[in-house]
């Protein structure tokens, strides 16, 4: 049986790297946790077989519909999805997993329609499923090119991955870029793509938090940490490289601009670590004409994503450029969303 080509997880591999290694009596549980977390990974990327799916034509006028969900129980197993525990029309199941997950689900449904007239992740009215409580305390959350997979955390470093909204909201993102752009997992094109879900995953959560881009936290992941752990979230739209600073994470490693840029073969060519630079684009862009984040900021970099323009080995400097003519197309040549959008690609060191 083939494994679907497309499977993006929200923990970077380094952090479960150095998790791993940890040998500390009260980690015990975390080191094991991540270890599993890393060998699931590396079965599931070296199964691939299948190329990335072509992107499909003509689905931005297609009227987006009411979501159709599915939430599974994997009941602490690896085998998808498990047993149906919640579907549309449903109550709440009483789980809260199970319950986040439907929530999180609907709400990103919600904004790709309510915002950009995108009916589901694929355009096309795709049904939204969901598994919960995936493996034993599983140190992850992923879109495996089908559906979201959540585990439990292992309760010392990570919490419950159905806790966070902008998780949802970023692996999701994962479907539409894989039905949209059909961008490479690897080096900037990867680092794109992971940009693309922590922007939309951020613009979930200000959305049903009616939230302005100042009042914004701009955290991925925000809660993901127990308390034990010295950091706020996953990464920062804001403040790339703040987000953690941790005895046993490490310091959180995204540069906030070109000056600072990771050259790595790890982590896929880094596609973790440098999407702080087209974040913190995004985020000045934001910014700098204030109000509400998935307007005209979210519209400029939907458009830049569905619209063709990004090649599937884009570069940063290719995604400036195509930003910025979203920007001219949607809103006229000099207008401030286009200069807002050519000053923050200045600011972060991207060359037009």
């Amino acid at each position: 049986m083939h494994r679907p080509a497309t499977f993006c997880s929200i923990i970077p591999p380094y952090l479960l790297r150095r998790l791993a290694r940890q040998d500390a009596p009260q980690f015990q549980s975390a080191a094991r946790a991540a270890k599993e977390a890393l060998s699931h990974v590396r079965s599931v990327l070296s199964a691939r077989t299948q190329p990335a799916p072509a992107a499909p034509h003509g689905l931005r006028d297609v009227k987006p519909g009411p979501p159709n969900r599915s939430v599974y129980d994997a009941a602490g197993s690896e085998i998808l999805p498990g047993k149906l525990v919640r579907k549309e029309g449903d109550p709440a199941s009483g789980d809260v997993s199970a319950d986040e997950a439907f929530d999180g689900l609907g709400h990103t449904h919600r904004l790709y329609a309510d915002v950009f007239g995108r009916n589901s992740i694929d355009g096309g009215g795709l049904p939204l499923d969901a598994a919960v409580h995936f493996g034993k305390l599983y140190d992850n959350a992923f879109w495996d090119g089908r559906q979201m997979v959540f585990g439990d955390g292992d309760g010392e470093i990570f919490q419950r991955f159905t806790s966070s909204l902008s998780v949802i909201g970023h692996e999701l993102a994962h479907g539409v870029t894989q039905y949209s752009a059909g961008l490479a997992y690897r080096n900037q094109a990867g680092a794109i793509n992971e940009s693309m879900s922590d922007v939309f995953g951020a613009l979930v959560e200000q959305y049903v938090k009616n939230q302005t881009a100042a009042e914004a936290s701009w955290l991925v992941g925000e809660g993901l940490f127990t308390p034990q752990v010295q950091g706020t979230a996953l990464r920062s739209l804001k403040a790339p490289g703040t987000a953690y600073d941790d005895d046993v994470l490490g310091k959180d490693p995204q540069p906030d601009s070109m000056d600072s840029y990771v050259r790595t073969s790890a982590d896929n060519g880094g596609v973790h670590i440098n999407s702080g630079i087209p974040n913190r684009a995004f985020y000045l862009t934001a910014e700098s004409l204030g109000g509400n984040a998935w307007e005209a900021p979210g519209r400029i970099w939907y458009d830049t994503l569905t619209g063709g323009s990004l090649p599937a080995a884009a570069t940063f400097r290719m995604l400036a450029r195509a930003t910025a003519a979203s920007a001219v197309e949607l809103y006229g040549s000099g207008s401030a969303e286009h200069d807002a959008v050519r000053k923050a690609w200045e600011t972060v060191k991207v060359k037009l």
